[in-house]
């Protein structure tokens, strides 16, 4: 009886650890975002930040809610034709990819799970995903500019 007991209670530190990392690996850094529209009016967004490859790799995978006002932004070291997927990734999103200075040059809905890649028209250095539809929401257009608060 008591092998069984160390077994199980070795089980469970096992599941806790596992289930702690994946916990711990969901949100990145977090950093408030402005966008500031045509008309003159400012949005905000809380968007996590992946700046390392295996973040940007990750992303939203396995993330299942991402609320309104929420995103991620994905920071690339040069300017590039940018391709997302949303490979294992059940939200549905809307992406916007970014030039240096932070102007939105595209803005793409994308279906969950899908292998089709969805790039940019020009080289970018940023691209936002938030959920989708919610850039048409907040009425953020193409040409609207993206700053750190």
């Amino acid at each position: 009886m008591k092998g069984l007991k160390v077994r199980i209670s070795f089980v469970a530190l096992i599941l806790f650890c596992v289930v702690f990392s994946a916990c711990a690996k969901s949100k990145l850094p977090v950093k408030e975002l402005m966008i500031k529209r045509s008309d003159g009016i400012y949005v905000t967004v809380q968007a996590e930040m992946a700046v390392e490859e295996e973040e940007r790799n990750y992303g939203f995978m396995n993330r299942k809610k991402i609320p309104d006002g929420t995103g991620m932004l994905f920071v690339f070291e040069k300017d590039q034709i940018l391709s997302f997927w949303m490979k294992n990734t059940p939200s549905p999103l809307s992406i916007a990819y970014l030039d240096s200075e932070g102007v939105i040059k595209n803005i793409y809905d994308m279906k969950p799970y899908s292998l089709a890649p969805i790039v940019s028209t020009v080289s970018c250095r940023y691209a936002l995903e938030v959920p989708q539809g919610w850039y048409s929401r907040a009425g953020i257009r193409v040409g609207d500019k993206v700053m750190v608060k």
